[in-house]
């Protein structure tokens, strides 16, 4: 996979797989036809770690980095998550919006040079459920991230065994990067 590839997408499908003790990604692309596609990324939540860390391969050979994530600081009540490429330079970030978070889960995310998007569940009814009855956290979940008013993208946590997330991008502009690194930190980080 290539990071042209990466960019020329319009829509991602990410997968989680079922492993223990660790979560682990497949980032597909999607084909004409709407079914997945090749695999662009596979990512893995480190193990045991301090700060929130993710890191996103080429392939889940594990050989080529291809973006990560990592929390600035060890408490992660609004932590702050900088997006880095293969070679660790900063790409962006994004961190939870505390204060808007307590009924609906906001997100906002920054690409260097083209603006702060705002991200936040589509449904407050889901968003107050997921909060105060337990086991209804596995309730699918959507997440709209606007940019100045307009759709930017929006991640869409699918019915299923495992969990199975559709990303729309409605801004050509995007780094794909920093998109996939937001959708598998809604995931991965949610919860918390």
């Amino acid at each position: 996979m290539t990071l042209d590839t990466l960019q020329a997408q319009q829509q991602l499908i990410i997968r989680q797989r079922i492993r223990f003790m660790v979560n682990q990604y497949e980032v597909h692309a999607v084909s004409p036809d709407g079914r997945e596609a090749g695999v662009l990324a596979f990512a893995q939540q480190k193990r045991l770690a301090f700060k929130e860390q993710v890191t996103l391969y080429t392939d889940d050979t594990k050989q080529q980095p291809l973006l990560g994530f990592k929390a600035r600081q060890v408490i992660d009540l609004g932590a702050t998550y900088d997006v880095t490429d293969a070679y660790g330079q900063p790409i962006g970030l994004f961190k939870k919006s505390f204060a808007a978070s307590l009924l609906r889960s906001t997100w906002v995310l920054e690409q260097p040079g083209y603006g702060e998007m705002t991200g936040q569940e589509r449904s407050m009814l889901v968003a107050v459920l997921r909060r105060f009855i337990d086991y209804l956290s596995w309730l699918p979940y959507h997440f709209d991230f606007t940019i100045a008013g307009r759709p930017a993208f929006s991640v869409v946590r699918k019915w299923g065994l495992r969990d199975r997330f559709e990303v729309s991008i409605h801004d050509p502009n995007l780094d794909r990067r920093l998109i996939v690194a937001m959708a598998v930190a809604l995931d991965a980080l949610q919860s918390r």
